[in-house]
């Protein structure tokens, strides 16, 4: 079995379709790989394929009016980005960048269409995993626009420990590793703003921040100061 056969075999997203299908899936999918900090795909290039990440960490990513870089979502290894060229081939309005080394399979568009159509399994997943990944990505912009710079932070980190988490020795460590600029970017602040923040949530002891790691110490009380249910899936 070839790895990029595997690759989708494995994945959940796909898994449940037939030998063939699987098959004809990989004959016209393509692997490729990206160097970190290089990008995967540019805005105003025609939307004709999908990508399934296999291995590494992307970002998808919007370019504001003034020229800065805001941060939409981060990929992990068996999720699908791109996937708005399943219903429109037009230009890609965002862009990816990988973060660190990755591999992704290229999956043309039409033929996805095609699987989806033929698979009520796969039709389903894929809207699922849109439609969560919208879901987060409007909570995002609603604090954006009606909380304060501190609870659009909370609410930022405990939506990165419910995607990210994994447990650890003071708590719920987020496994990515985030900059200062970065977390400005994902909520709409600055860099200062962001390290401000930080060090008072980390003076109140519900957070622990190092090398670009952080560790929600006490996420049942950060949850609490934002009146937020916290819901972990720590690995």
């Amino acid at each position: 079995m070839s790895p990029q056969l595997w690759y989708l075999k494995d994945n959940e997203l796909f898994n449940q379709l037939h030998p063939e299908q699987l098959t004809q899936l990989e004959a016209c999918s393509r692997s490729r790989t990206f160097a970190a900090r290089r990008p995967v795909y540019l805005p105003s290039e025609t939307a004709d394929s999908v990508f399934l990440l296999v291995a590494g960490l992307v970002k998808v990513c919007n370019l504001t009016h003034d020229g800065k870089q805001s941060i939409l979502a981060f990929i992990e290894p068996g999720e699908v980005f791109g996937e708005l060229a399943i219903f429109d081939g037009d230009e890609r309005d965002e862009y990816v960048e990988a973060v660190e080394d990755s591999t992704v399979i290229v999956i043309p568009a039409c033929e996805l269409q095609r699987m989806m159509i033929a698979s009520h399994d796969l039709s389903m997943a894929m809207t699922k995993m849109i439609g969560m990944r919208r879901h987060r990505m409007e909570r995002r912009l609603k604090n954006l626009l009606f909380l304060s710079n501190r609870d659009r932070l909370i609410h930022l980190l405990l939506d990165l420990s419910e995607q990210f988490g994994v447990d650890d020795s003071e708590g719920v460590r987020i496994r990515i590793k985030l900059a200062h600029q970065e977390i400005a970017n994902l909520m709409g602040s600055t860099r200062e703003n962001v390290t401000i923040l930080l060090g008072h949530l980390k003076a109140e002891g519900v957070v622990n921040v190092e090398r670009r790691q952080i560790v929600l110490t006490d996420p049942e009380r950060l949850a609490a100061s934002v009146n937020r249910k916290i819901v972990l899936h720590v690995a």
